[in-house]
């Protein structure tokens, strides 16, 4: 599946890429990915049974719209925590993720802040749901660059949970965010 959610990967970004001034047989592309989509979709499991089975295994969401290998979707950011009881992960975005003429959307920078921060509440013990999440853009953060994107638990106060971190390149801040969370989970379905 890995392999297969990489390759979508790669034809979203071509696509994206070659735009509508191209050479290329555009209307035959589309008819192999509908080929594609065809063949997927006569041998998908019930939605049902797939959302079940997205919750099992080793305990990471590998369909998640951030880190999921899963998810083509997914830029796929990887987090490693820190001794500290942060997290941390380094993710180089495409034109897939763009807003501005050479810049990541603010819309997808809060996405990563928000799943940072979801890591970051399990790393150090005690996770939730967002309630709250202000995001401070202090500058444009470049498409096909390095993005570092962190994470860190401050303070638990019974069941709300507070979060910082950032996204920043080069060692520059491009955008800082605290959450709150909420100590609840939804029950996963069975």
């Amino acid at each position: 599946m890995d392999g297969a959610a990489a390759a979508a990967r790669r034809v979203i970004s071509a696509l994206l890429r070659t735009g509508d001034d191209t050479a290329a047989d555009m209307a035959g592309m589309a008819k192999q990915l509908h080929a594609v989509a065809d063949q997927l979709e006569e041998h998908a499991p019930a939605r049902e049974t797939r959302l079940v089975n997205m919750w099992r295994g080793d305990g990471i969401t590998r369909h998640d719209p951030v880190t999921g290998p899963e998810n083509a979707l997914a830029p796929p950011l990887r987090l490693t925590g820190r001794a500290d009881g942060s997290v941390e992960g380094t993710v180089t975005l495409g034109i897939a993720y763009q807003g501005p003429p050479g810049c990541v959307h603010g819309g997808v920078s809060a996405l990563l802040l928000d799943h940072t921060f979801g890591v970051a509440n399990h790393w150090a013990g005690l996770s939730g749901m967002t309630a709250e999440l202000t995001l401070r853009y202090r500058r444009p953060s470049p498409l096909f660059e390095p993005l570092t994107i962190t994470g860190r638990q401050i303070s638990v106060d019974g069941a709300k949970i507070r979060t910082v971190g950032g996204i920043a390149a080069g060692g520059r801040d491009c955008v800082t965010a605290e959450g709150l969370f909420i100590a609840k989970h939804l029950p996963r379905p069975r």
